[in-house]
């Protein structure tokens, strides 16, 4: 990953610091400031609820009172599609006022339209979403020409200064080889990818694709192969959550070092799975039964290795054990061979049904505080 130095010292510091201390912390907070999206990606369970709740967002004051609740050094701002609140640019120049990391993702195609309201900063990336080639994209997204669009996007960003990531999510019907190819590009580009196994939204329209543990580690170790472990490409991932990927360490999430603030509020227990929410950040730490979640514990976490349960342990084992982190970053990952232990999923406790609970409790609270924009979300459904 080859983020600005004084970034890196930032989040470094604050990484080692607290893993000195010891406890739980933060090293991004995820931000859904808005649910609504002007795609509707078969698996996104992020847009699956009733308009009144889609109309919602955050306030400016609201994205701010986050990053200082949780003291994280950066925050990634996804949703639905961030570009459609209204004031975005500006919860984006008070995070850099901050001496944050932003990173504000976004399917780019509000961002020729919007991209002059921002301004270059090491502190700023903007991650435009391309999972894969353009037949692997639009099939993803389910809308023709947004491949394209992204293409365009990233050509545009970086001809105005500006750092570009792209964020891949894989799912099981990815080809390899065309994968390979599709991050040759990007290496050509000069962008990074942040790539990850998509997660089984319960609320996703398309429950058929997603990745099993087994099959996720035999995509990457595939993958990785064809670009020399992974360092023919550039990718923002840490090399031991690669590594992780492709079978060669077992992990458990560490769900606490990207908590997500919704519109909702703070997400228990993590930002993949909702299992209620509470007011504060400190709510969040304090009031969550950490032992119930996590692969081997709860049925939903069973396939999960996504990025943001698990970078956060790759990233504590990089601190604890240095050289092993430069071993696999120089050598690149291990595609043969045997795998490590897997977690036993035999006494994970079964999932349970809260989605339908929390929304009855935003609409009623939506009508209460707003009873006029209840009556228009619930005349135009």
């Amino acid at each position: 990953m080859t983020i600005p130095m004084q970034v890196a010292m930032r989040i470094g510091s604050h990484a080692v610091v607290n893993q000195i201390k010891g406890g739980k912390y933060p090293l991004v907070l995820m931000l859904e400031p808005l649910l609504r999206c002007n795609l509707a990606c078969p698996g996104c369970g992020k847009i699956d609820y009733p308009d009144a709740i889609l109309n919602r967002r955050l306030s400016y004051e609201q994205c701010m009172d986050a990053i200082d609740e949780s003291g994280a050094p950066a925050v990634s701002i996804a949703g639905g599609e961030p570009l459609l609140h209204r004031d975005m640019a500006k919860i984006v120049k008070g995070y850099l006022a901050k001496k944050k990391f932003v990173i504000l993702c976004t399917n780019a195609l509000l961002l020729k339209k919007k991209i002059d309201e921002y301004q270059p900063s090491p502190f700023f990336t903007w991650s435009i979403h391309l999972d894969g080639d353009q037949q692997m994209h639009d099939i993803a997204v389910d809308q023709e020409g947004t491949y394209e669009t992204a293409l365009e996007a990233i050509h545009l960003a970086k001809s105005k200064g500006f750092r570009t990531q792209v964020n891949c999510t894989v799912f099981n019907n990815a080809n390899p080889e065309r994968l390979a190819k599709f991050l040759d590009l990007m290496a050509s580009l000069d962008v990074e990818v942040t790539i990850s196994p998509g997660y089984a939204y319960e609320r996703a329209a398309d429950q058929e694709h997603f990745l099993n543990r087994e099959k996720t580690k035999t995509l990457f170790r595939d993958l990785l192969s064809r670009g020399k472990g992974g360092k023919a490409w550039k990718f923002t991932n840490s090399p031991l959550f690669l590594d992780f990927l492709a079978g060669n360490r077992s992990y458990e999430c560490t769900p606490w070092s990207m908590p997500l603030r919704t519109v909702f509020g703070w997400q228990k227990p993590c930002y993949l799975v909702g299992e209620g929410y509470v007011e504060t950040f400190a709510e969040l730490m304090e009031g969550t039964d950490w032992d119930q979640y996590g692969v081997g514990k709860y049925e939903k976490c069973a396939n999960c290795m996504v990025h943001c349960g698990f970078e956060g342990t790759a990233a504590a084992e990089g601190i604890r054990r240095p050289l092993e982190f430069l071993k696999v970053g120089m050598r690149g990952v291990r595609t043969d061979g045997p795998m490590a232990p897997d977690i036993d999923l035999s006494q994970q406790r079964r999932a349970s049904d809260v989605h339908s609970t929390h929304v009855e409790r935003e609409l009623e609270k939506i009508r209460i505080e707003d009873p006029e924009g209840y009556r228009r979300a619930t005349r135009a459904a």
